[in-house]
């Protein structure tokens, strides 16, 4: 179970994964061992899981990223799955209840290289349908 105290330090860390214990302990209004044994304990509680990279807004406004709702033969998910795990243009994927069975958001260097990753999704053996469309702007990104 997380505190607010632990809220508010995974907050800071979405913001900035790399701050430092000092950083985050000024902005906490803290001890840097209290930021550090909280730390420890998130990450032995599983709570944390590991640090990631967030890329700079000049880097990504070049990508051109898009939500994928597939339809998956029930048999055939898990391979999908598999080979879906392989593309690095596939950022998260997500199974879904309703009329698709997952949306996949990726990321392109382009509109021709989105829409031959499309492609090469569609054609994957157990996929029965796509349905795409391009991210315009994020207005919430936390």
């Amino acid at each position: 179970m997380t505190t607010e105290a632990d809220r508010a330090l995974i907050a800071l860390l979405r913001e900035n994964a790399r701050a430092s214990t000092a950083e985050l302990a000024r902005r906490l209004g803290v001890s840097r061992t209290t930021v550090q044994s909280r730390l420890e304990r998130l990450e032995k509680s599983g709570v944390i899981d590991g640090y990631s990279v967030k890329l700079s807004p000049d880097y990504e406004k070049n990508l051109v990223r898009a939500h994928i709702l597939v339809t998956a033969l029930p048999k055939l998910a898990a391979p999908v799955e598999a080979v879906l795990r392989r593309i690095p243009e596939v950022r998260t994927l997500h199974s879904v209840s309703g009329n698709f069975d997952m949306i996949i958001i990726v990321e392109a260097p382009s509109v021709r290289d989105l829409d031959a990753l499309i492609d090469r999704i569609g054609a994957l053996e157990g996929v029965e349908r796509t349905l795409s469309s391009i991210i315009l702007s994020t207005r919430i990104d936390r």
